[in-house]
């Protein structure tokens, strides 16, 4: 089951004859939701960088014949995809920013360090860099930037320092162990998690991304329409709520001018003013669930 599958679909409240985007479709859990939902006429359109997800979400949703369409290409690309096939407007648009369960659990993909594996975490597998150049390449400055602001790494510089001194470093496996010896563990959790999340940030550019597919996604929104976001770490979940508090603002000039001048009109009513956390039954049956964080938004 996708990570806070019912909240979602709440949140969406899909309906027959409406169109709807998920733009990180994965494995097409929740897509499959919606379309159930939406029946007999929603229509849904499934985005993914992930050739292989894409392929596995086809298999999953054939069953809905024409009412769905999946296309690869990143969040990024959400207005131009949208309006190829025909979704613009819309009402609803999902955006999970989590690592799917395929990538984890596939060691050939780099992302984990259950399993060794190579040092690629490339969400999608053309993509030109890859976690090997930035491990062996960048120097320790560039590392160290990384991993403290992407991973929120207090001994970033320690980690960083570590990597280069063991430079080839060859898989997934001798990485964590790396960064275990320089990092002392802390609340259960592996020293190297916050590291590789780094890393996965900086070679899918994340942020940036999220930055750029959010104003995207409101401007497909129809009057009404809902945007729902699931981020699993700080960074993420602070862009989206930011996002979501000035887009419900009408001015958003700085405090010190004594009069509105950016002209600024408020698109978004905030249906979330905290984010929904999974409850802990889903934490229990989906330990990765348990850093999601869903923020809603509707249309004004």
């Amino acid at each position: 089951m996708p990570v806070l599958y019912g909240q979602v679909l709440d949140a969406l409240a899909p309906r027959s004859g409406g169109a709807y985007i998920d733009a990180t479709v994965g494995l097409g859990g929740h897509a499959q939701g919606i379309l159930e939902r939406s029946a007999p006429t929603g229509r849904l359109l499934g985005i993914d960088a992930d050739s292989e997800a894409l392929a596995i979400a086809g298999e999953r949703l054939a069953p809905y014949g024409d009412r769905v369409v999946l296309a690869q290409g990143w969040h990024t690309e959400l207005a131009e995809v949208a309006r190829e096939y025909g979704f613009d407007p819309v009402q609803g648009v999902l955006l999970d920013l989590g690592v799917s369960s395929l990538q984890l659990d596939r060691a050939r993909r780099g992302f984990s360090f259950q399993e060794a594996g190579p040092l690629d975490m490339r969400m999608d597998p053309e993509a030109e860099l890859a976690a090997d150049q930035i491990v062996n390449q960048w120097s320790e400055e560039e590392l160290a930037h990384i991993i403290h602001t992407y991973g929120e790494e207090r001994y970033a510089r320690r980690v960083a320092r570590a990597i280069v001194g063991s430079r080839p470093i060859d898989d997934t496996l001798e990485l964590a162990a790396v960064v275990a010896r320089a990092v002392r563990s802390s609340g259960g959790i592996h020293p190297a998690t916050r590291t590789f999340q780094a890393l996965r940030i900086a070679v899918n550019r994340e942020l940036e991304s999220l930055e750029q597919v959010l104003p995207q996604a409101l401007a497909l929104l129809a009057s009404g329409g809902v945007l729902a976001v699931i981020a699993f770490h700080s960074l993420e979940d602070r862009i989206v709520k930011q996002f979501m508090v000035q887009e419900s603002r009408d001015c958003i000039c700085p405090p010190r001018l004594p009069q509105c001048v950016c002209g600024h009109v408020a698109q978004l009513e905030r249906l979330t003013k905290k984010p929904i956390m999974p409850d802990p039954q889903e934490m229990a049956e989906n330990p990765r669930s348990r850093s999601a964080r869903l923020r809603v938004a509707r249309k004004r």
